[in-house]
């Protein structure tokens, strides 16, 4: 079987996923959710945004989708929106899994202590 493009699934590509988890965005504003939902310690660039974006695309784990009718911003006929499909909700949903798990080794190894998971 060959292996996936996205396994093990990069952390932009996860972050991503998580930006549209709960609307459709366009690039930049992917690019400034993941900014603010990683409290600034990720910040995609163009390569890596675009990059991401076309596997995501390809592997059917978002989708192109129609820019919302209340859209008047200058060049708004020019941004490409995004949506999560079922598939990308449920592999964001497993990644989510894996790294819980992986918090939780580290906190009974000593290495993490929290609450967080």
């Amino acid at each position: 079987m060959p292996k996936r493009k996205l396994d093990p699934l990069p952390s932009a590509a996860f972050h991503i996923l998580l930006a549209l988890a709960d609307e459709d965005r366009h690039g930049y504003g992917i690019m400034r959710q993941v900014e603010e939902q990683s409290n600034g310690r990720m910040r995609l660039g163009p390569g890596t945004l675009y990059n991401s974006v076309q596997t995501l695309l390809e592997e059917k784990l978002i989708e192109e989708v129609e820019p919302p009718a209340d859209e008047d911003a200058p060049n708004a006929e020019r941004r490409r929106y995004y949506r999560l499909t079922s598939g990308g909700r449920k592999l964001a949903r497993s990644e989510a899994d894996r790294l819980a798990g992986l918090l939780r080794l580290a906190r009974a190894r000593k290495i993490f202590r929290g609450d967080y998971v």
